[in-house]
C-alpha cells in the first residue's frame, strides 16, 4: 500500500481529488494549472473544472457555487518550493496575494498567500 491510501475497515481509501469551491470554476482552475504546471482535463462548461498534477498525484477541481462561504478557508494547500522566495515572487506575479511571512522557533519559515478568490495557501522550502 502506498503512502497515500489507507486502511479503513476492510476498505481501502486514499485521496482522489481536492475540491475547491469559487463563483467561477473556469477562471481559477486555469489560475491553479498554470501556477502547478497542471492540465486542466475536464471544463463541463465552466461549473466544474477538473485539473490534473500529473500520475500518481491527486486531482484538483474547482466547483462553481452562486455564494462560496464567507471567512478564511478551513482547508488550504501547503507548497514546496527548492527556492520559496522566487515561488512567491512567481505566484504574486501571476496573480496571488502575500498574506504573511511566517516562522517558527526551529527555523522553518513560510509564507500565507490567497490566490484570486482570496483561498489561503502556504508556500515552504524544501
Amino acid at each position: 500500500m502506498s503512502e497515500a491510501t489507507a486502511k479503513v475497515g476492510g476498505m481501502t481509501i486514499s485521496i482522489a481529488m481536492i475540491t475547491m469551491d469559487t463563483t467561477d470554476a473556469r477562471r481559477l482552475g486555469t489560475w491553479w494549472a498554470g501556477v502547478l504546471g497542471g492540465t486542466v482535463l475536464e471544463e463541463n462548461e465552466g461549473w466544474f473544472v477538473v485539473v490534473s498534477l500529473g500520475e500518481g498525484r491527486p486531482l484538483v477541481a474547482f466547483q462553481q457555487v452562486d455564494d462560496p462561504t464567507p471567512g478564511k478557508n478551513r482547508l488550504h494547500l501547503d507548497l514546496q518550493a527548492d527556492d520559496m522566495a522566487a515561488a512567491v515572487a512567481d505566484l504574486v506575479s501571476a496573480g496571488a496575494r502575500v498574506l504573511e511571512e511566517r516562522s517558527m522557533d526551529n527555523g522553518f519559515v513560510w509564507t500565507t498567500l490567497a490566490d484570486p478568490d482570496g483561498n489561503e495557501f502556504c508556500v515552504a522550502s524544501h
